[in-house]
């Protein structure tokens, strides 16, 4: 009998991550679950326990912390039973670019990119060894979108993306399957934290059909899921737009449109 890896949510204490646990818990995986909401973790520790009958595990943690966050990295280098990392704690961005505080950019910037891609560091050469695993980070359309008015936080998810396609193309030779999800406006709980009604906005997923479909993506080892994107060629002219201007870019010299006139 296989055992399934044990799965590590990030953010798991409400919406996406805690909807995550919920979707692999119905299948059958073991949890560890991790956010700063201990009471919240531990009330959906119990029911999954109840309902499904996998063992489900609390760690508290705040990610911003560097203590919390090397512990959670310990906890990936050295439990070969997890296998699968679902890096989704994030947090959103309230106000434009001058309205930011140097406490809440460093906070945002933490949680969003150096966490996740310090977890991310610390499951791969475990996963690569063992030649299986796999790593979901959750990112945003907003990180196509500057028009947004968000610079802070797109920029944090261009970069989950961005981290995304490059562990695709360093690991998964190794057998390692990296997933970058990218939701639109979904009903969580980041709208209150920031400040924003999510009532107010005009168009917004269910956390439940947006996982759901991550998890179609997931399980077709998609490298970019995009639940709200209902045209899959444009992802594909975007890509091959981008490799196209890779292509034409050439080192050795400047562009004629920028040499000096004579």
């Amino acid at each position: 009998m296989t055992t399934l890896p044990t799965v590590l949510v990030t953010g798991a204490s409400s919406g996406i991550g805690a909807t995550y646990a919920e979707r692999f818990a119905r299948r059958g995986h073991d949890l560890v679950l991790v956010a700063r909401d201990k009471a919240r973790l531990d009330t959906l520790a119990a029911r999954l326990h109840e309902e499904r009958g996998v063992a489900v595990e609390v760690l508290q943690a705040d990610l911003t912390q560097p203590a919390d966050l090397a512990g959670i990295e310990t906890r990936l280098r050295e439990d070969a039973r997890i296998g699968i990392l679902i890096n989704n704690a994030g947090m959103a961005q309230s106000g434009g670019f001058v309205q930011q505080t140097t406490e809440g950019i460093d906070r945002l910037i933490t949680l969003n990119t150096t966490a996740l891609t310090r977890l991310a560091a610390a499951a791969a050469p475990r996963f690569v060894e063992s030649g299986t695993g796999a790593i979901v980070n959750i990112g945003s359309v907003v990180g196509f979108a500057p028009e947004f008015g968000m610079s802070i936080y797109g920029a944090t998810k261009a970069f989950v993306l961005f981290l995304s396609q490059g562990l695709n193309l360093e690991l998964s030779p190794s057998g390692v399957y990296v997933q970058a999800v990218l939701p639109a406006a979904t009903r969580t709980e980041i709208w209150g934290r920031a400040g924003i009604d999510v009532n107010t906005l005009p168009e917004v997923m269910e956390v439940g059909e947006l996982v759901d479909a991550a998890l179609v993506g997931f399980d077709r080892r998609e490298l970019v899921t995009i639940p709200p994107l209902h045209v899959a060629a444009r992802w594909d002219a975007l890509d091959g737009a981008r490799q196209g201007l890779i292509s034409d870019i050439r080192q050795a010299q400047a562009a004629e449109r920028y040499r000096p006139e004579a």
